[in-house]
Order: structure tokens, then C-alpha cells, then sequence
């Protein structure tokens, strides 16, 4: 984990995950916006909070919540497990 230390983000490109390092809790969303095609990666984190970088939209890191206009619609959430020093988000197939 030594290559995601705290106040880190890392994006996944298929299909699209920001990994986040929130003092050390990690914590993994889609990628994209639901108002609009932007990247939550390169957003504003604040605490437990991530802020939309195009119109400033705020998600809930753990739940996915859309937490301020101009977006409505939850992000959806991935699990984060970590084994040894290796990050892994678990992503459903379909």
C-alpha cells in the first residue's frame, strides 16, 4: 500500500474506479460523475467527501450518495480488500 499513502488517488481505467486514501481508510467508487462525464479522481476530497472537479457535485466516499446538487444519482461503490501491501477492488462480473 506503500504506493497509496494517505491523501492519494488512484483512477482503474476498465471499467472506471478512483481508489481513494482517506487517513489510511480506503475507499473505491465509480469513476465518473452521474451528472455529467467527469472524472471523481481529479475532484476536491474533503474528509469522507469527494467534490465533482466539472460542476461540484459532492459524493459520500462510503455509501456513494450524492450528497449536493447538481447531481441526484448515487455513484456506485466497490469493495477494497487489502492483502499483504496489495490493494484489490472487487468488481462484479457479469
Amino acid at each position: 500500500m506503500s504506493e497509496l499513502g494517505p491523501g492519494d488517488v488512484r483512477r482503474i481505467d476498465t471499467p472506471p474506479i478512483a481508489v481513494f486514501n482517506v487517513e489510511g481508510a480506503l475507499f473505491a467508487i465509480s469513476d465518473i460523475c452521474t451528472h455529467a462525464e467527469a472524472s471523481l479522481s481529479e475532484g476536491h476530497v474533503d474528509g469522507q467527501t469527494v467534490e465533482c472537479p466539472l460542476h461540484g457535485a459532492c459524493f459520500d466516499l462510503r455509501t456513494g450518495e450524492a450528497l449536493t446538487p447538481p447531481a441526484t444519482e448515487p455513484v456506485q461503490v466497490f469493495a477494497v480488500v487489502l492483502q499483504d501491501e496489495d490493494v484489490y477492488v472487487e468488481v462484479e462480473s457479469d
